[in-house]
């Protein structure tokens, strides 16, 4: 409740603007960094985490991919907003480590979608399909 509060009052992109900030003090970074992730662990109010994919580093993506991994097996509206704002062609979009926990989470957020919708929205997935339309011969 108090986490959904501080996320409806667009929060989030002043704590990640206060960490990313190289006149912010050490501690002010620390501090935000720390109410971030605090924060991220509790919210499950997709809206305000969507921003988040596009705008935070790695080491907080993590935390935001990490709260999508929760919700969407479990919210089907969710999943279906995830897929028309974009937020499931980002999550493809994503470089991650073999092995990591953000491939994990990332995976657990694909296995919510038919394999064909988490292709389509793969990097490069249309190149493919065109140069299948031009490999095509159709039939006499």
């Amino acid at each position: 409740e108090h986490a959904k509060a501080v996320a409806t009052a667009n929060v989030f992109p002043q704590l990640l603007k206060l960490y990313l900030c190289s006149q912010s003090s050490e501690d002010l970074q620390s501090k935000s960094k720390k109410a971030l992730k605090s924060i991220l662990s509790r919210c499950n109010h997709l809206p305000a985490l969507e921003p988040l994919l596009h705008e935070a580093p790695s080491n907080i993506l993590k935390h935001v991919v990490g709260q999508f991994s929760k919700t969407l097996p479990h919210d089907p509206k969710a999943r279906r907003m995830f897929v028309t704002t974009g937020s499931l062609k980002k999550i493809q979009e994503i470089t991650v480590e073999e092995g990591s926990v953000l491939q994990e989470y990332i995976q657990t957020i694909n296995n919510c979608y038919p394999e064909e919708i988490v292709k389509y929205y793969s990097p490069g997935y249309p190149e493919k399909l065109l140069e299948r339309v031009d490999e095509y011969t159709p039939a006499d």
